[in-house]
């Protein structure tokens, strides 16, 4: 019970701070959409690490390293904290220089004007909108699996069907609400207040229960000892080329419509300055400890010395939940578990708004044209889509799950992929409509037949010859950008002017 009322006092300090950022909604689209290109550095960097650290990468990496072993945190930890922010550096910066410079609000945008082709957006929108639905199944699914862990035994006559603790579906449908009401009402600036916040409150949180766990298992070396050896690191756990595969998947980053959108709301270049140092570090601060509980979760024991704390045949999403159900005070778990519910959230709201622009600007305005709609009629469609897609996504979770750390993999696969179709737009002079067109149909195509090679995501160790799915697509979509970019004749000499001139001092 303590921990459910600490959750719930924190949802409802989140309420407010939604409410007080709505209060300086301007009313206008650009606001909504990228809050008028006004966010410092500050802001700018927890909105965007709050936005990368999702359920995958605290609940997902937790019951992964609990599966496998600690092997986990070179599968995509130590890469993701490089390779953002090269991505940061190499595609974030350059996006921002030409969104501000052309008025885009959206990836869809960018790429009609850099392929001078008005329909793939059409093309690009389903696909990219696809692929975010699976990344909101991680959040929510794992927000749920946490409080199941957390609350057991809590209400045994209520919810008699989960051993008294609250079941997922009500945590999917009371954080769904939660962050609907505060991106509906203040849009992106919202959504980056609430990041900001936060991603103060998972960091610190975070730390909090890794020590305290710690503690209660004797101490760092004693909860190692505890530990199943045969998942500490050895020869055979992960091979040479799936190592370097798994490398592929942080380049995810670089084509996550929440995160264009996220960089399009910077106030100069030189709020990026914070993200790309601090983001490595921060990296470091949350996967460590999450990856080292979930490996001490193999061996961990009860005071008593005998019982385990995770029994055996439990589900790895509900390890981290558990953990520090057991292990922790009532009110250190609760503050813990309102930690990781603001990881979980802080992605979510960025996502959600995503595709609310996208479907206003890249659909609707585009097919009607903007002199038919209003300022807030454009806020209104938004809204109504978001709440579309909310539905949507909680209505999925319902449906059999899937291990987070899984379906998490095959998403950013997904956008991993696509990420030749985003260099070669911004590096690559020669390539072209035709190229773009083939690049995202391959790679979406070679995506969907491995996904569904893997049982859609139960499949959780599917391999293609050795190496991981997302470089069969990466592959793909780069030889299809190469090869019909080459066949075919290339942009007009005012798209290359527009989109290659030297920049601008930022």
């Amino acid at each position: 019970m303590t921990q459910t009322v600490i959750v719930v006092i924190y949802l409802g300090l989140l309420l407010s701070l939604g409410y007080l950022s709505s209060r300086l909604f301007r009313g206008n689209s650009s606001d909504y959409f990228v809050a008028s290109r006004s966010i410092g550095p500050l802001v700018l960097f927890m909105s965007i690490f709050g936005t990368t650290m999702t359920a995958f990468a605290m609940v997902g990496s937790t019951g992964e390293s609990y599966r496998v072993g600690i092997a986990t945190y070179g599968k995509i930890a130590s890469s993701s904290a490089l390779i953002h922010s090269a991505c940061f550096f190499l595609v974030g910066l350059p996006l921002w220089a030409l969104g501000k410079r052309n008025g885009f609000h959206t990836q869809i945008e960018f790429f009609r004007a850099r392929f001078e082709s008005s329909k793939l957006g059409y093309l690009l929108f389903p696909i990219l909108v696809g692929l975010i639905i699976p990344y909101l199944l991680v959040g929510l699914m794992g927000a749920g699996s946490v409080m199941q862990g957390v609350t057991r035994g809590a209400f045994p006559e209520l919810f008699a069907s989960t051993g008294g603790a609250i079941p997922p579906w009500l945590t999917g449908l009371v954080i769904s609400g939660v962050v609907l009401y505060y991106i509906f009402a203040g849009g992106v600036r919202s959504a980056a207040w609430a990041n900001t916040f936060q991603t103060f409150v998972f960091i610190i949180m975070g730390f909090i229960a890794f020590v305290t766990i710690s503690t209660k298992l004797g101490g760092l070396q004693a909860a190692s000892s505890m530990a199943d050896p045969s998942k500490a690191v050895r020869s055979g756990n992960i091979t040479e080329m799936q190592f370097l595969s798994y490398c592929l998947i942080p380049l995810s980053v670089g084509m996550f419509p929440h995160l264009f959108q996220n960089c399009l709301t910077a106030k100069s270049a030189k709020s990026f300055r914070l993200t790309l140092v601090g983001h490595p570090l921060a990296i470091m601060l949350t996967w460590i400890p999450c990856i080292l509980i979930g490996f001490w979760a193999t061996g961990a024991v009860m005071p008593d010395g005998v019982t385990p704390v995770i029994p055996e045949g439990t589900s790895p999403n509900a390890v981290l939940g558990m953990m520090v159900g057991k292990l922790a005070t009532p009110v250190i778990g609760g503050l813990v578990t309102a930690g990781i519910m603001a990881a979980i959230m802080s992605s979510l709201d960025s996502q959600f708004v995503a595709v609310g622009t996208m479907f206003t600007k890249d659909i609707v305005v585009h097919s009607f044209g903007k002199e038919r709609f209003s300022e807030s009629q454009l806020v209104l469609l938004a809204r109504g889509f978001i709440c579309t897609i909310v539905l949507v996504t909680y209505l999925l979770t319902l449906v059999e799950p899937r291990q987070v750390f899984s379906l998490g993999i095959w998403c950013f696969s997904g956008f991993a992929g696509l990420f030749p179709l985003i260099f070669a737009a911004i590096y690559w002079k020669k390539a072209t409509k035709l190229g773009a067109y083939a690049a995202v149909i391959g790679g979406a195509a070679s995506w969907f037949f491995l996904f569904q090679a893997s049982g859609y995501g139960k499949d959780s160790s599917y391999m293609v010859g050795g190496v991981m799915p997302v470089a069969v697509v990466f592959a793909t979509c780069a030889i299809c950008m190469i090869v019909s970019s080459l066949v075919s004749q290339p942009p007009s000499q005012e798209t290359l002017d527009k989109f290659f001139r030297k920049k601008a001092n930022a």
